[in-house]
């Protein structure tokens, strides 16, 4: 499964394991580079999916003129 394709579950279900690993101290320099990095990753693909729900939700809960207002969410 590629990176961009993971689900925000499925990424924190990563970040969880990568951290888990690196604080158990047992990991050879080299894959604690590697675990890093595909943490760093994981955060960053993370926080575009909650920037991406929110903004989702203020289209949902504003109206152009700033108003707060009730839309059908439809997915885009």
């Amino acid at each position: 499964m590629s990176k961009q394709s993971k689900t925000f579950e499925e990424s924190m279900s990563r970040l969880e394991q990568i951290v888990r690993a690196m604080e158990r101290g047992d990991v050879a320099l080299e894959e604690s580079l590697k675990l890093f990095q595909e943490g760093t990753e994981l955060v960053r693909s993370c926080s575009k999916l909650l920037d991406d729900a929110q903004l989702q939700i203020q289209k949902v809960m504003t109206a152009p003129d700033g108003s707060p207002v009730m839309e059908d969410f439809a997915d885009e």
